[in-house]
């Protein structure tokens, strides 16, 4: 850098440079000299004639020479000692300073541990090094978690599509039933009204008909009283007479109104109750948040199969990873519950309650002191509960159907065979957290056991004045 900001005349640092018309420079001075001994008047570098008088001044170069001396007065003043203005060649370990032979010696730094500055340079360096490593660690640590991070974020816009999708399609398939069922009521509607229309319509004819009729008589009648021959007036009289007389049907006033209370009245409550027999009413709904990587849940979130293939998915805390266990989303702290659970044919499964603190991470042995209150099936026939130790179960009938029950505050989680109503097995303890639903469709087992676990629709009722009328599942 000095080299570039010198005079090529002096070899000292530009002082009032100016530049020539080959644009290179020279201090003021030392071109105004060399001119005195040259003719005629050229560049000392490039040997150009130049015609530049006056000379330009070249303030850019003469501002760059300015900060490049103050910046080697102030390194100058950094390596000097600001007490002894000698040169920084040792380094206080104890004070973490520089210092310079004197202070070395001085009050100050007596018995100070002290290092010659390449000493000192080497040993510091070791210690960054060493302290750079976990730093770098941490760094690749961070790049991870940024990495999970992103894949986190792109799975939560994926959730957002597809959770929007489906709720439009639910939406949908309930306002296609609210359609449908508004269509057969319009139409019902329409028919009584084209019916009551009709026969109002016949009503109406047939009375105009009799209106005209007596229209007539009155008329005819009218013009015998008008008559002033006694003999024609009395010829006419009997036939008139029984014009007058004659009997005409009465006209009926009840009409065949369109019968309004039965479309009006109750209609959504009506309506409600069809659609109770169409909607999804699973007491348990899965949470897709703790599903192992190799478990896929139905759009419905009650039905939950092994697939053999690991799903893309954030390895979120909430995530069982690698067994194959998934929770229901809703978890309780009190009360009793109960669902059921379609096993049908499989061949190994797993259904239960689970603490909210279990580990979801790794290996996992199932019973109550690691969080867990389950019943399961293996190898087709052997029955288990996974107590404290694991009991086998003898079970006369396999059953399709498995009911399970939680009795909270009684610390009780029973087991019943759903289609038979046969007592299973029953857990009893002391709860102190939340529980939620348990399930586990277990491995293929050799392609022997590829069916779902199914959360079974609750049966719903509604209640009359005269009970409870049951609602078909």
């Amino acid at each position: 850098m000095e080299g570039e900001l010198s005079c090529a005349v002096c070899h000292d640092l530009y002082k009032d440079p100016v530049s020539l018309d080959c644009d290179h420079s020279f201090c003021r001075s030392c071109i105004t000299r060399y001119w005195e001994s040259s003719v005629p008047a050229a560049c000392p570098v490039c040997r150009k004639e130049t015609s530049s008088r006056p000379l330009r001044p070249n303030r850019t170069l003469a501002n760059i020479v300015e900060i490049f001396v103050k910046s080697v007065k102030s390194d100058q003043n950094q390596q000097e000692c600001s007490r002894h203005k000698e040169k920084m060649k040792v380094f206080c370990k104890t004070d973490k300073q520089l210092i310079c032979v004197i202070c070395q010696i001085s009050k100050s730094h007596q018995n100070h541990e002290v290092l010659p500055l390449e000493e000192a340079t080497e040993e510091f360096k070791e210690e960054l090094r060493a302290l750079l490593r976990p730093v770098r660690d941490k760094k690749e640590e961070c790049d991870a978690v940024k990495s999970d991070y992103v894949k986190t974020l792109a799975h939560i816009q994926d959730q957002g599509k597809n959770t929007e999708k489906q709720i439009k399609c639910e939406f949908e398939k309930l306002h296609q039933f609210l359609r449908e069922e508004e269509k057969t009521v319009l139409e019902d509607l329409k028919l009584e009204k084209e019916k009551n229309s009709r026969e109002m319509e016949g009503r109406i004819e047939k009375i105009t008909e009799e209106i005209s009729s007596l229209s007539d008589t009155v008329q005819d009648i009218e013009q015998e009283l008008s008559e002033q021959d006694s003999i024609k007036f009395l010829t006419k009289f009997p036939e008139t007479e029984k014009r007058a007389k004659r009997t005409l049907p009465e006209p009926q006033k009840v009409s065949p109104l369109i019968n309004v209370g039965k479309y009006i009245g109750s209609l959504q409550y009506r309506v409600w109750r069809k659609m109770l027999m169409v909607i999804n009413t699973a007491p348990v709904t899965l949470d897709p948040n703790t599903a192992c990587p190799y478990l896929l849940l139905h759009e419905d979130l009650s039905t939950v199969r092994y697939t053999g293939k690991r799903q893309q998915l954030p390895d979120n805390p909430e995530r069982f990873d690698p067994c194959v266990f998934v929770l229901g989303l809703e978890g309780f702290t009190s009360g009793k519950h109960s669902w059921e659970v379609e096993v049908g044919n499989k061949t190994e499964w797993d259904v239960g309650v689970a603490k909210e603190s279990i580990n979801r991470k790794g290996g996992l042995t199932l019973n109550p002191g690691n969080g867990y209150w389950a019943v399961g099936l293996r190898e087709g026939n052997k029955y288990w509960a996974c107590d404290q130790s694991v009991k086998h179960l003898e079970l006369s009938v396999n059953p399709r159907k498995i009911g399970v029950c939680l009795d909270y505050e009684g610390g009780k989680v029973s087991f019943y065979n759903s289609d038979n109503k046969s007592h299973i097995y029953t857990f009893t303890g002391k709860f102190t957290e939340k529980l939620y639903p348990y399930f586990s469709p277990r491995l293929a087992d050799g392609g022997k056991n590829t069916d779902p676990l199914k959360i079974c629709p609750r049966e719903v009722t509604i209640q009359e004045d005269e009970g409870f009328i049951p609602l078909s599942k």
